[in-house]
């Protein structure tokens, strides 16, 4: 699984000795010990990805859409045939219990590349206006940052839609969880993409992330991960005035309105806030629910609770994994004590790791009641297993609670009135509204309002931020 290449960089199509000599151990959650390394890079590093790609895009963006289709159907093959390795890189790197590993993790990267395939054979890149062809042109060099949480469907999300628009690019996967993202560059390398097009540079952000955002030959930026990391990468782009899109923090709603099949909704909530150890940025953190139902949600919350098994990754029947890292972990820890702290009421959970599971960043799942709007938990991003249960009086602040958020990635509403439902949705101020638990497919726009970023990704959505759009007046006859 660990590849050959882990301690090179991918550039101009060859794999290459770092410039900087500085290695880091990639730590497996569920045994705190080393699973591997990877260097970490620097400026020289990022100068000679870029160089390439600049390079690249003079012959790359002038390729056809039906060689940009054969393309990424050989990288298609090729992750497929990689299915179970890319699964087990992420399940030891970040992790993700077995069967989350392979089903919904490595299945979001095929998905996403598929959509941006999809979205290719069909897209309009030329059409005429009146005297004006409007031409839907590859923006340039692209700087792809990627998180650690759902690794390969963020590497894909972005990298599908650069090879598609006909741009070149360079990702610095997530140093915590790289080697998902070193299998995707040896696939890439297996196919006949060009050279350039695609490079890969190791490190941290506030190396190798400020050096591509700075870069003056990087036109377009995309960012997935923290809010705070987020603003440091717009802010260093700010100079060459490049493109910046951003998918950043969330602490999702979830308001269950009073004529929901509350047995249903509970379930469905709980399960999907704790999944991936809570470590999902549109997770259900803040679950809003009617004054009269407080004691059947608390019983109900529970006894879902007590259905999961907590545990090694490597096992089949866990459910919930380790997080990611001591540093989440701690953080994790802190908010919960500050739960406690500000009065909130802990019916579950708490500090401290699981009985048994001593060695590994394990967490209980932990869910709190009584919990205010202005309380930490319920403000911040906790980024782990910790549900804020929060009372409402009547579907009008319900939804004023709901939007009382510096963020706006996602909300999601129960209700079994479809129609009572559906103008809810419409009053919520999000990206992604998910009523009765539906999901969207790997084509549905994906990305929030506020501080939860800009721009969106997946499918034919995907392709707007790595295009400009030129028009030449006077291409047609008047």
């Amino acid at each position: 699984m660990i590849t050959k290449n882990d301690l090179k960089f991918y550039i101009d199509g060859t794999w290459v000795e770092p410039f900087t000599k500085k290695s880091l151990d990639v730590i497996n959650p569920a045994t705190e010990s080393p699973m591997g390394q990877i260097s970490l890079g620097g400026k020289a590093d990022v100068d000679r990805a870029v160089a390439a790609a600049k390079q690249a895009f003079k012959t790359y963006s002038l390729t056809s859409v039906e060689e940009r289709i054969h393309w990424m159907e050989q990288i298609l093959k090729g992750y497929k045939a990689r299915w179970s390795e890319m699964a087990e890189a992420i399940s030891k790197e970040m992790g993700a219990p077995k069967t989350l590993a392979t089903g919904s993790q490595t299945g979001a990267g095929y998905g996403n590349f598929s959509a941006a395939l999809e979205a290719l054979k069909s897209f309009e890149f030329e059409k005429k206006l009146g005297n004006t062809q409007i031409i839907h042109e590859a923006i340039g060099v692209c700087g792809l940052i990627t998180p650690w949480n759902w690794p390969i469907n963020q590497v894909t999300n972005k990298v599908g839609p650069a090879i598609a628009c006909g741009c070149t690019m360079i990702l610095k996967p997530s140093e915590i969880a790289p080697f998902d993202a070193m299998i995707m560059a040896e696939i890439i390398d297996e196919s006949d993409l060009p050279k350039g097009v695609f490079n890969l540079v190791n490190g941290d952000g506030p190396t190798v992330g400020e050096a591509m955002s700075a870069h003056p030959d990087i036109d377009m930026m995309s960012f997935t991960g923290s809010t705070r990391a987020g603003s440091a990468v717009a802010t260093a782009s700010a100079p060459t005035v490049k493109r910046v899109a951003q998918e950043l923090g969330g602490k999702s709603p979830n308001i269950i309105l009073d004529d929901a099949d509350l047995p249903r909704a509970i379930k469905k909530s709980v399960m999907t806030m704790m999944q991936n150890t809570g470590q999902s940025c549109n997770a259900p953190s803040r679950l809003l629910v009617p004054e009269a139902s407080l004691s059947e949600v608390k019983a109900l919350a529970l006894s879902v609770v007590e259905t999961m098994t907590i545990g090694s990754p490597e096992d089949e029947a866990v459910f919930m994994g380790p997080a990611v890292s001591d540093l989440q972990w701690r953080k994790i820890q802190g908010l919960i004590q500050k739960g406690i702290d500000e009065g909130a009421e802990l019916i579950c959970g708490g500090v401290g790791k699981p009985q048994g599971l001593e060695t590994g960043y394990y967490v209980k799942p932990t869910i709190f009641v009584g919990v205010t709007n202005d309380m930490t938990i319920a403000r911040e991003e906790i980024f782990g297993p910790v549900l804020a249960i929060m009372t409402y009086s009547d579907v009008a602040e319900a939804i004023a609670i709901a939007n009382d958020t510096d963020y706006g990635l996602s909300a999601y509403i129960y209700s079994s009135n479809r129609e009572r439902a559906n103008a809810v949705s419409r009053q919520l101020r999000a990206g992604n509204i998910h009523i009765n638990g539906n999901w969207g497919t790997e084509a549905t726009p994906f990305g929030g309002f506020k501080q939860s970023g800009n721009g969106r990704e997946g499918g034919v959505f995907g392709f707007d931020d790595y295009l400009e759009i030129k028009a030449a007046m006077g291409y047609h006859d008047a």
